[in-house]
């Protein structure tokens, strides 16, 4: 039964977002209307059209919903994917929908500050990215984060020192498992 409601409710979904479909949709409100003077504008003829929408409105939600729903799973299981196949990714992304809004939203005010900071600094990181003879200026961050999160001495500064402990601090916040 569930598979076939999952096929029925894709199928219905493809064609109510047909072209074909919209201009079905247009042509019977344009019968409707052009059939109120032959009825009179009557209560039943008004009745006919704010029946035939309600029901139809009524049904489509639950199939529209059922497919996004699918839509969703299906697009959050392959950026899970994506995550877990990446290595420098941070794994704790991979189920953050399960994240409570206060968390999503620290994390967003996180890359948002991150962003915000690579925008201010680019030439600088330029700079460093172009001066690294291996991987760049994230191969150079990586290998001063711990000294940089454990408050030793630090091997570098400047732009990558500041980003690699914003990075420190948001992933502690994230419980960051690599």
């Amino acid at each position: 039964m569930t598979d076939f409601f999952r096929k029925f409710a894709k199928r219905v979904s493809e064609l109510a977002g047909s072209v074909w479909m919209f201009f079905l949709a247009a042509f019977s409100v344009l019968l409707w209307g052009f059939l109120g003077p032959f009825y009179g504008f009557s209560d039943t003829w008004q009745l006919v059209i704010n029946t035939a929408t309600t029901i139809m409105t009524f049904l489509m939600v639950f199939l529209i919903q059922n497919t996004q729903n699918r839509d969703a799973k299906a697009i959050h299981i392959k950026l899970d994917e994506l995550i877990r196949a990446t290595g420098k990714a941070r794994n704790r992304l991979v189920d953050i929908e399960d994240s409570t809004d206060e968390e999503l939203e620290q994390l967003h005010q996180d890359f948002v500050a991150l962003h915000e900071y690579f925008g201010r600094h680019r030439e600088a990181i330029e700079h460093e990215r172009r001066n690294q003879n291996e991987g760049g200026v994230i191969r150079a961050l990586r290998k001063n984060h711990l000294f940089l999160i454990s408050g030793s001495n630090r091997r570098s500064s400047g732009p990558a020192a500041e980003i690699l402990i914003f990075l420190g601090m948001a992933s502690s916040r994230l419980g960051r498992v690599t």
